[in-house]
Order: C-alpha cells, then sequence, then structure tokens
C-alpha cells in the first residue's frame, strides 16, 4: 500500500473530529489488515511518509495491526494535514484547509524485500509518484491504482501513462467521464479501456454503489444502505484495500466471480468506515460483525 499518512479534521452534521489519523494508506492498509487476517495473509505494507510530530501512538497502533512499517519515512518537518466538512447528501467534502507538508517532497522508496508483492496498490497520489513506485515494484498477481480529479485537471498526461502500467484501476463515475470527455458512462468506460489497456476498471458511484469493467464482462452492485452517515472520508480507500487484500488471497487469472466478491466485501467494508469519524469504524470492527452485514447485503443482492 503506497500513498499518502495524514492528520485530518473533519465537520459533518454527526459533529467534528480534530488532528484524527488518516490518508489512502492507513484506510487501506487497515482495511486490507482486517480481511487479511482471515485470508491469511502474511505481510501487508505501509509506504509512505509522516513528520516528526507524527504521534508515537499512531505508530503503535498501526503496528499492533500487524501493518509491516518497513517502508514508512519519518521525514523532517510536519505531517500531511486536511481539513475539510461535509453538508448535504456528505457526497462531496468540501476543502478549507490543505498542508501537504513533509508530503509535498515525498519519494516513495518501497523496502527491497517487498519489491514483488502478489498485489501492488498504488493508493491516490501525483501520478509521476505512482510511476516510480512501479518502477520499484510490481505486483505478481495485479498491479492496481486509485486516482482523483485534480490529477485529471492538472496532470492527465501523466496519469494516463500510469495507467498503461497497471492491470486495475479504480476510479470514481465523474473522473471517468472527465478522462473520456463523454457524459455516458458506459461509452466512457469503455473508451477509457481502450485508451490505456487496463483489464479491469472499476467506478465508484458513491451512494449509487459500483460498476466494475473486466475484459468483456460488466458487473454492477448497490451500495449498502446506511441512515448513519458521519464522515465518508476514506471510504473509497477502505473500498480499495479491501479489494487488494480480496485478489491477493489467490492465484492465476482473475475470474468474474472472485471481482464480484471482492466488491461485496469492499462495498460492506466502506459502509463501517463512514459510520464513524477517522479510522474509528474500521479499527472497531469485528469479524461478527462484517460477517452478519455481508450476510445482510447478500441477501439484498439476492
Amino acid at each position: 500500500m503506497v500513498g499518502s499518512i495524514a492528520y485530518d479534521s473533519v465537520t459533518s452534521p454527526a459533529g467534528n473530529v480534530e488532528n484524527a489519523l488518516g490518508g489512502s494508506a492507513v484506510y487501506a492498509g487497515i482495511a486490507s489488515r482486517f480481511h487479511g487476517n482471515y485470508l491469511s495473509l502474511e505481510k501487508i505494507g505501509l509506504v509512505g511518509v509522516v513528520g516528526q510530530d507524527f504521534r508515537s501512538e499512531d505508530i503503535s497502533m498501526l503496528e499492533s495491526q500487524g501493518l509491516d512499517l518497513s517502508g514508512l519515512e519519518v521525514a523532517e518537518g510536519k505531517t500531511f494535514r486536511w481539513e475539510g466538512s461535509y453538508h448535504g447528501d456528505m457526497g462531496v467534502a468540501k476543502t478549507h484547509d490543505t498542508q501537504l507538508n513533509v508530503f509535498g517532497d515525498f519519494d516513495p522508496k518501497v523496502p527491497s524485500e517487498s519489491t514483488t508483492p502478489k498485489v501492488l496498490f498504488c493508493a491516490n497520489l501525483v501520478p509521476m509518484l505512482q510511476s516510480k513506485v512501479l518502477q520499484q515494484a510490481k505486483g505478481t498477481r495485479i498491479s492496481m491504482l486509485d486516482s482523483m480529479n485534480l490529477w485529471i485537471e492538472i496532470a492527465k498526461d501523466d496519469l494516463l501513462a500510469v495507467m498503461k502500467s497497471v492491470d486495475l484501476i479504480i476510479i470514481n463515475d465523474g473522473e471517468v467521464r472527465m478522462l473520456a470527455q463523454d457524459d455516458n458512462l458506459i461509452r466512457a468506460s469503455r473508451a477509457l479501456i481502450k485508451m490505456v489497456g487496463c483489464q479491469t476498471l472499476i467506478i465508484k458511484k458513491g451512494e449509487n454503489g459500483v460498476v466494475a469493467f473486466h475484459d468483456d464482462e460488466i458487473i454492477s452492485l448497490p451500495a449498502y444502505p446506511t441512515e448513519n452517515v458521519v464522515d465518508p472520508t476514506g471510504c473509497g480507500d477502505s473500498f480499495a484495500g479491501t479489494i487488494a487484500a480480496f485478489l491477493a488471497s489467490n492465484e492465476g487469472n482473475i475470474s468474474r466471480d472472485e471481482l464480484r466478491e471482492a466488491l461485496i466485501r469492499a462495498t460492506v467494508t466502506a459502509s463501517f468506515t463512514l459510520e464513524s469519524f477517522g479510522t474509528s469504524g474500521l479499527l472497531n470492527l469485528t469479524n461478527d460483525m462484517f460477517n452478519s452485514r455481508l450476510i445482510e447485503f447478500e441477501g439484498i443482492l439476492n
């Protein structure tokens, strides 16, 4: 898991939290490790950078989750900070302040013992940095990445180039429309696949669920219906981390059924993330809680 490690301050109709541990690598890593426990995955590592102000208790917590922190760099300066708020349907965050701090000079270095993972996940990063990661490491089963609309606006060519280097891409519906310059989601998705040649394209649609294109097949799932939306921060990263863990538990080519099961579990995991501020929804998640909701969601699908 290569991505950001941050302290987030978030306000929503449910309240607020200040300087909560967050970042794409953190959410993806914790979600991946949760599933990795029952999937018997031996090692899940984080690659990221923090400042000298990074709390020792947060390092202890990440280690207690079973995450390998050999790729964690502590740099001189302060940890990346983000402040935002959610309103209305809670679908989009309003950013109030972004302080990149040490993340602004992040030069990812994958530990030598981790250059051939079964699954490599480049979480949301500057596309040029994702390319640097892919020059150092390659997933022996798949390499996957996530992105955001900012990179489409300011680094579109770099983003398309790095997309050509991975097997699986996760973006949202607005982003695929921006990249393909087509408002029709299906046409835009097929156009993007043709542009970059990926095997699998997963499109997040927020409260409207997810649609995935895999080889010549389409998988469409609704979101898990929840009334208790507290903080959507990290939902997409939790979703992606779950997919990474599930796909790391198998071998060979990815089947449609395997991908669908990964998407189902990812959807359920994300539903726990948004019910609490920060990472607490993931940290308090138990197998019984997850399995109960998984059975409920499968009942909805059937």
